[in-house]
């Protein structure tokens, strides 16, 4: 299916073979991806867990950006509150208007659903520019502080600032 499209930037469903190109182009940036996660998102696409928005630039892939649409875990859980998940733009595609793109396309999808929708994003300086891109979009701090490894983080509770560490958000639609 196609969400949007434009004479630069489309926005489409996942493709099975989307999944290797994620995981070549995400090891070629030395991070440890997992191939089966891609793989998971495209199973869920398939099952009507996940909307899966895959973003195109010149007929290149080079950025998704999924919606899973019954969470279960974070401060909204069993609220029916859909939660945007896994935003990303490959680093030499960056500055073209494809992140907020993605999240135009995954916000219509979560309004036909639910007033708000919500988000995670993490607190260390990786995640700097998502930080205030959503930000930006209007989307604000629940209030229930940092949470990682999946739970709320009690006050002076030790943590790593890694990816498990995240801070929650929403966004009335």
């Amino acid at each position: 299916m196609i969400y949007y499209k434009d004479g630069k930037i489309m926005i489409r469903s996942m493709e099975p073979e989307d999944s290797q190109i994620f995981y070549d182009t995400y090891l070629s940036y030395d991070w440890h991806p997992d191939i089966k996660t891609y793989e998971t998102y495209y199973k869920e696409q398939d099952e009507g867990k996940r909307k899966v928005f895959i973003a195109e630039y010149d007929g290149e892939v080079c950025g998704l950006c999924t919606l899973v649409l019954n969470p279960t875990e974070g401060p909204w859980v069993d609220m029916g509150y859909p939660e945007i998940v896994d935003l990303g733009v490959f680093f030499h595609i960056h500055n073209k208007g494809i992140g907020n793109k993605l999240l135009d396309v995954a916000e219509q999808e979560a309004a036909k659903l639910s007033d708000t929708v919500f988000l995670a994003v993490g607190v260390h300086s990786g995640y700097g520019a998502a930080q205030r891109i959503y930000v930006k979009r209007g989307y604000l701090p629940d209030g229930s502080g940092v949470w990682y490894q999946g739970k709320q983080l009690e006050q002076y509770a030790p943590c790593v600032n890694d990816d498990d560490l995240l801070l929650f958000m929403s966004k009335t639609l």
